[in-house]
């Protein structure tokens, strides 16, 4: 359910409108908060319209029985509540809907399989996503006449990653972005659930001119906080990045690394590669061993990574140490080397997004190969190890707090993809061996100096 002052400030976002008759649509209207927030604003004199045409899509029935309810208590309003599937009801309409003028959605969070009934309607209707939130705006997008506004709030997973591009690339070809707004913490927004990736609310206009786009922030759902700046869209999609991320710059100056004529280079450029970790453990399961033993190889968990270096084996752990090598296991393991290793998933609220680890071989005596596992990203040179100073330099700028600070400014969940640290750029191949060879030769790292020395490269 919808937070009556988050429902509240989404009302608010709506640009004001002349125009005689509103069409809005709430899909997953629940008891209605949305669009009694939009109606609130109305009635109050925030917009010009002399009625309204609401359309409200509820799959539970005892909601739309408080829906209908709410929804009354509202003058000149001329409410249609349909019960039932918005995706199915909405496609089996052939997406002729009135022409909505106004939506306001906070979508269901849930994923849609590949062959699922929800998947080939929305394929059938040109739309081909993984989620159904994104199909909700998707849909809602659609539906929407020429001009039409958008304002919803959604996990902001569609930002960045391989699975959600179809997404970007249909809501980018189909309306303008308008207005995002960032809750800055995961946690404090929506304290009564357990919410993995930040939420993001954003405006869409369909058939809209793109201009600059106006990002706010703010904590929490009070807005007690609330910062207010314009970018120019280059900074929200990048021209030259063909996976056409959505960054949410949360403040106006650009990021050191943005600037910094040292960091520039593709991992291409740099003659790397960075792949998940080829061993999907419950696959090979008959292969996994708790403890090394004659005939097995290292097998790598994020687990076996830590600030301080690898621990290997750790002895009473849940996830095995080892891989049994054979002609079936062979193809899914690395030769020993050193190598750059960045853990798939974050805590809720780590420090950093990206946490990086240099492989040693050292640590696993005379291993011919290893095992890394699917929960972490892997850099190499095509399959093979990299050398040393370069896999503790690329380390050193991947563990860097201007790196997380970029990151995030397109990823807001958990997860740190393959394809995300592909897009990123780096510093040259001789700038990285050089951070490298200076890493070597301390003791142990902080924070602080890690950033110095990156401060010094990209200055």
């Amino acid at each position: 359910m919808t937070p009556t002052s988050v429902a509240r400030f989404m009302a608010s976002l709506f640009p004001s409108s002349t125009l005689q008759t509103c069409r809005l649509l709430d899909a997953g209207a629940g008891v209605g908060a949305l669009s009694c927030a939009f109606l609130h604003r109305w009635a109050e004199g925030g917009f010009g319209f002399k009625e309204v045409e609401a359309t409200a899509y509820e799959i539970d029935p005892a909601l739309r029985e408080h829906l209908a309810q709410h929804l009354a208590g509202y003058a000149g309003v001329t409410s249609r509540i349909v019960g039932g599937d918005y995706i199915e009801l909405a496609t089996e309409e052939g997406l002729q809907g009135p022409g909505f003028t106004h939506a306001i959605l906070n979508p269901p969070y849930k994923k849609i399989n590949s062959h699922s009934a929800h998947r080939l309607a929305l394929r059938r209707a040109g739309i081909e996503t993984v989620n159904l939130y994104s199909a909700f705006v998707a849909l809602a997008l659609v539906q929407a006449a020429p001009g039409g506004q958008i304002v919803a709030i959604i996990p902001r997973s569609f930002c960045n990653g391989p699975y959600y591009r179809p997404f970007r690339d249909f809501i980018l070809e189909r309306a303008a972005i308008q207005h995002m707004h960032l809750f800055a913490s995961r946690s404090q927004a929506f304290k009564d659930d357990d919410v993995l990736q930040e939420n993001v609310i954003i405006r869409l206009e369909r058939g809209g001119r793109q201009g600059a786009v106006t990002v706010t922030t703010s904590t929490d759902d009070s807005f007690s906080d609330l910062t207010t700046h314009e970018h120019p869209f280059d900074r929200i999609v990048f021209p030259d990045d063909p996976e056409r991320f959505i960054h949410v710059p949360t403040s106006p100056e650009r990021n050191a690394l943005q600037l910094s004529a040292a960091v520039r280079c593709s991992l291409a450029d740099l003659g790397m590669k960075v792949s998940t970790g080829p061993v999907v453990d419950f696959r090979l399961k008959a292969h996994l061993r708790a403890m090394p033993e004659p005939g097995t190889v290292p097998l790598l968990y994020p687990g076996h990574f830590s600030g301080s270096g690898t621990t290997w084996p750790m002895p009473g752990a849940k996830k095995p140490n080892a891989i049994v090598r054979d002609a079936d296991s062979e193809k899914w393991l690395y030769p020993s080397g050193f190598y750059c290793v960045v853990r798939r998933f974050s805590s809720k609220e780590e420090k950093r997004r990206i946490v990086a680890s240099v492989v040693e071989p050292a640590a696993f005596g005379d291993a011919p190969m290893l095992g890394f596992e699917n929960h972490l990203n892997v850099f190499h040179e095509k399959k093979q190890g990299l050398p040393q100073a370069l896999a503790h330099g690329l380390a050193l700028f991947l563990n860097s707090t201007d790196v997380d600070e970029n990151f995030r400014r397109f990823n807001g969940h958990t997860q740190v993809n393959a394809t995300d640290l592909k897009g990123m750029k780096y510093p040259s191949r001789d700038a990285l061996i050089q951070l490298g060879r200076w890493a070597m030769q301390q003791d142990a790292l902080t924070q602080a100096q890690i950033d110095a020395k990156l401060a010094a490269l990209t200055a």
